[in-house]
């Protein structure tokens, strides 16, 4: 009798909770967001082009909504509506960025390192990226084999050990663990390419095609011999551009292939399969063909984690093109989306604080948020009072620049505009639906792991605005003064 009562009512308990667990399943399905908790104040972070306002921080209160009218200006956030996985935002160590940081005093040292990767003090990067071989930021040209050394046995990072080997472990101790370095190379060594040079472009020749992907597989494994993890690596930087400096040229099918047939396979055979690959590392314009050509390839796509692009598109005239990417995250869903590369050009020292490269930043990492760019890297995290050094004279503005002649730093306003949005979105943080009623406010948002939410507001007009923030039938009123960027965190 006790043990027919207890199958009996153990039927009953199971079914019981089954139909308890479909319940709340449901119940979540209509709801998954009902862990998002609205707080009464909402903390605004103001960066404008006068400068006293530089990440300064203020205070509104959320009241209860009132429906929409057309007179006003609003920023909508939707918080059932939740869009990509955020990995991060950093910027590149070169070796311009190392052999700058070398030369500062040990407390301007201190103050960089604190100003990029300090969660609290700083802006808090986590993301990296640093160049395999030379690049045009270097001093001068070089690889890590002696020529025509096709079995690489004289691989050697001796050459980084100098200048950017300790500057990537500050950085990355820093950090911690959630930081993430990937590498990208500009060319091969000379005696690879089919005009026996690293610079004006090139191609790899088909017989050193498992050699180079050789060489990845040895830059990552002597990084990390040293203690620097190597989270991936992208195949080119700019692989449709001949440049004066060290470039190589990859058409959409030679890239493809080499991913497919050298180094994918030598990747894992390597035991380095779990290492990220991406692809194209160039601009928004040609990214679409580049992504149909490689990610249609199951063979090669399988190898690929995602797609990085850079933002020169428009060196030819014209706009930047955000709706390439769009494109892509909508063609291909399931492979990542990074923003690898992109600075203000024409160094002039005069300009240093040029509002205009501020908002260049701001639009861009917008418009890519919001059309699935997963993590977004700057260029060089770090230049001298010339731009440099760059050894081809290609010199460029960074966030932020030290004057060696007097170790002083100097911060750009692009240095406060990229920590809009690197100091408040977490990694992990979930993308919200958010749009604004005038076309003078651009916005996106985000909602960390720990139910905070965060919407970045920039107005692009010359007229201070007043707008409303609405999210949950709640509303916030803000004034955001003309040319200036807002965080609001809730």
């Amino acid at each position: 009798m006790i043990t027919r009562y207890f199958k009996s009512n153990l039927f009953f308990v199971v079914i019981a909770f089954a139909i308890t667990t479909q319940f709340w399943a449901q119940s979540k399905k209509v709801n998954p967001n009902s862990d998002i908790k609205i707080k009464s104040t909402v903390q605004v972070y103001t960066t404008g082009q006068n400068a006293d306002f530089r990440l300064s921080k203020t205070e509104v209160t959320f009241e209860k909504a009132k429906h929409p009218i057309e007179s006003e200006i609003y920023v909508f956030v939707n918080s059932n509506k939740k869009h990509q996985t955020f990995m991060g935002i950093g910027g590149a160590i070169t070796d311009a960025s190392a052999e700058v940081f070398a030369k500062l005093s040990v407390d301007k040292q201190k103050e960089i390192i604190d100003a990029y990767f300090s969660a609290e003090d700083g802006i808090g990067y986590t993301l990296l990226r640093t160049n395999i071989n030379s690049c045009d930021f270097s001093s001068e040209s070089y690889n890590y084999v002696s020529n025509s050394d096709k079995n690489l046995s004289s691989f050697s990072i001796s050459h980084d050990l100098e200048f950017k080997v300790p500057m990537l472990k500050r950085a990355m101790k820093q950090i911690g663990k959630s930081a993430k370095l990937y590498a990208s190379p500009w060319s091969p060594p000379a005696f690879m390419k089919t005009n026996n040079n690293m610079l004006l472009g090139g191609s790899l020749k088909p017989e050193y095609y498992n050699s180079w992907a050789l060489y990845y597989t040895k830059f990552i494994k002597a990084y990390e011999k040293i203690g620097i993890p190597i989270w991936g690596i992208s195949i080119q930087n700019e692989p449709m551009a001949t440049q004066r400096w060290e470039s190589c040229i990859y058409e959409a099918e030679q890239e493809r292939d080499f991913l497919k047939n050298h180094l994918g396979p030598i990747m894992k055979k390597e035991n380095l399969g779990n290492k990220k690959i991406i692809v194209w590392d160039h601009n928004r314009d040609l990214m679409s063909q580049r992504a149909e050509v490689i990610f249609a390839d199951k063979e090669a796509s399988k190898y690929a984690w995602g797609i990085g692009f850079h933002w020169y598109e428009n060196w030819s005239g014209g706009d930047m093109m955000f709706d390439n990417v769009q494109k892509v995250n909508l063609d291909y869903p399931t492979k990542n989306i990074i923003f690898t590369e992109g600075c203000a050009e024409k160094f002039d020292a005069s300009k240093y604080q040029n509002w205009a490269n501020g908002v260049k930043y701001g639009k861009s990492m917008i418009n890519d948020f919001n059309n699935g760019t997963v993590a977004w890297t700057d260029w060089n995290i770090l230049l001298d009072q010339n731009g440099g050094p760059n050894h081809v004279g290609n010199f460029c503005f960074a966030p932020v620049h030290a004057d060696l002649a007097s170790n002083t730093i100097i911060y750009t306003p692009s240095y406060y505009v990229i920590g809009h949005f690197s100091k408040f979105i977490k990694q992990n943080a979930r993308r919200l639906s958010s749009s604004v009623s005038r076309s003078q406010l651009l916005t996106t948002s985000f909602m960390n792991a720990n139910g905070k939410c965060v919407t970045i507001v920039l107005n692009t007009s010359e007229k201070t605005v007043s707008y409303n923030l609405q999210i949950q039938k709640k509303n916030a009123q803000v004034v955001i003064p003309a040319n200036a960027i807002q965080t609001l965190v809730y």
